[in-house]
């Protein structure tokens, strides 16, 4: 064998992972390969492959006589839309995807090179862990990739697709990245296993019930985006990249878009019902100023009392968040202000414009709020608006009341534009609700309190359940029909794009965590 033909022969062995034996039972399990993976993320012919021939260390256990090419995990960079991206897929069919000492090495050279070259890491994770047989050295290797994760946080963007388990310590990396993507049913993250809750606490839990893609798109928030299989995956995370930048110092990539002559959306006016109890979907209004169809929803399932995604306005990538009226009447939660504050903060730390629609009527009262800190997590919104540097416009549809109306990116706590429909109410309160409180001897005292109620009620109301007082003060810009929004918005964000504001000198703020 000459030298060409001994690369030729190395290079076809790395191409086998563990085997075809292997390749077939990753099939049979519905799961793609970790190339197959990559050639379909990545444009056509894009990939160039780092370390292929990397070999693990290790000789405990009898692991020197067992040796595959590339260990465990396939590094490299190549294009998305032509946009370079670093890439690490983990290889199931080599010693199950475990991470050894060689393989964190490996990710974490693609990550330096991400750092230096100022572009986006992508993670594709499929393991069964740390390699036992490697012990300690293993657990360095994670916390190798954690200390990066850290580090390159608010640098460069981030993204990890679950495509088979993710467990222990490996959750850890994930966690850090900007966003988490699973698949159903074949993919699941967990701390402890099954078999560790069982034996400590006695609960009888499938892998898919303690930390399925369902689980966590539902119940934990852990993960931002579910997809239906592997295919859906790599279609939903080339979107996503498609509305981020490349790292920190750019701005988000754009798409052509020429100005009709008439922007108004006739169909916004219709949208607020008259009683003003009665729920509405706040994704109408966003598809009614947004560019056609260019909603990408993140956290579609967790926490519905807020919406929050990114979408283009005239072409330009902006992100959204929102309060549904249609779930919980849109109050903000525990969980709902931990997923706006992130989304927020993500969005700040990569030049992506906001645009906040508000119809909230407070903070979630109970026992269950209280007790579980609504008052520090309602606090993470607050802090990230306040500290948001981008572009920053509200658009206020129907109830702006208390604490919320502040949170919610209001002129106090730095938004750049705050609209108002004609059907806004900011207030303290409810009418009926503050009524009872300044009205409560005059109520008491009249011969037919109810009557006595709906009067002071309706006088409040006239008083505050309107956008005028706001807006006397300058709390609100403009006061606009609802089907002027998506070009008032348009015109707001052009004349932000050039907007600079600068925090305080500090090594970093204290968020309340």
């Amino acid at each position: 064998m000459n030298k060409r033909e001994k690369l030729e022969y190395k290079r076809q062995q790395s191409l086998l992972g563990g085997g075809a034996d292997r390749i077939e039972s990753q099939h049979k399990k519905g799961k793609l390969t970790a190339r197959e993976r990559l050639e379909l993320l990545l444009d056509e012919g894009s990939f160039e492959e780092i370390d292929a021939f990397v070999k693990h260390r290790s000789t405990d256990f009898g692991m020197e006589h067992v040796h595959f090419p590339g260990d465990g995990v396939i590094t490299g960079y190549g294009t998305v839309n032509g946009r370079l991206m670093f890439v690490f897929s983990q290889d199931f069919t080599v010693f199950g995807g475990s991470l050894s000492e060689t393989h964190a090495e490996k990710i974490c050279k693609i990550m330096d090179m991400a750092m230096k070259n100022g572009a986006p890491v992508i993670g594709l994770n499929d393991s069964g862990g740390a390699r036992i047989q490697e012990g300690v050295v293993s657990l360095g290797g994670y916390a190798d990739i954690f200390y990066r994760n850290t580090l390159a946080s608010g640098v460069i963007p981030q993204l990890s697709v679950i495509m088979g388990p993710c467990a222990g310590g490996a959750v850890y990396s994930p966690a850090i990245t900007d966003f988490i993507m699973m698949v159903e049913k074949s993919s699941y993250m967990f701390v402890t296993g099954p078999n560790v809750v069982k034996t400590v606490t006695n609960e009888e839990v499938s892998s898919e019930e303690l930390g399925g893609a369902s689980v966590h798109g539902t119940k934990s928030g852990v993960s931002h985006i579910s997809a239906a299989n592997e295919l859906d995956a790599m279609n939903k995370l080339r979107k996503l990249i498609s509305y981020i930048p490349q790292n920190c110092e750019e701005r988000p990539p754009s798409e052509a878009y020429t100005l009709t002559k008439n922007e108004l959306r006739e169909q916004l006016a219709n949208v607020i019902p008259e009683n003003a109890n009665q729920p509405y979907d706040i994704r109408e209004v966003i598809d009614g100023v947004i560019d056609e169809d260019s909603f990408f929803e993140i956290h579609k399932e967790f926490a519905e009392n807020i919406v929050v995604g990114f979408a283009r306005l005239a072409g330009r990538s902006i992100g959204i968040v929102a309060n549904q009226p249609a779930f919980l009447a849109g109050v903000l939660d525990v969980k709902s202000s931990q997923k706006a504050a992130r989304f927020v903060r993500f969005c700040d730390a990569f030049n992506i414009p906001l645009l906040v629609l508000e119809d909230v009527p407070g903070f979630l009262p109970g026992t269950d709020q209280e007790w579980n800190a609504i008052i520090t997590n309602g606090a993470k919104l607050l802090y990230a608006f306040c500290e948001a540097t981008v572009p920053r416009v509200t658009v206020i549809t129907r109830k702006a009341y208390g604490g919320a109306y502040d949170v919610m990116n209001s002129k106090h706590i730095g938004a750049d534009m705050n609209f108002a429909w004609p059907t806004a109410e900011i207030a303290v309160m409810g009418a009926k609700g503050a009524a009872e409180i300044i009205f409560k001897k005059e109520i008491s005292e009249a011969a037919d309190s109810a009557a006595a109620l709906l009067q002071k009620e309706a006088e409040y109301a006239g008083i505050f359940a309107n956008p005028y007082r706001a807006a006397e003060r300058g709390f609100i810009d403009e006061v606009i029909l609802p089907e002027e929004t998506r070009i008032k918005l348009i015109k707001a964000f052009k004349m932000l794009e050039n907007k600079v504001a600068n925090l305080p000198k500090k090594k970093h703020g204290n968020i309340p965590l």
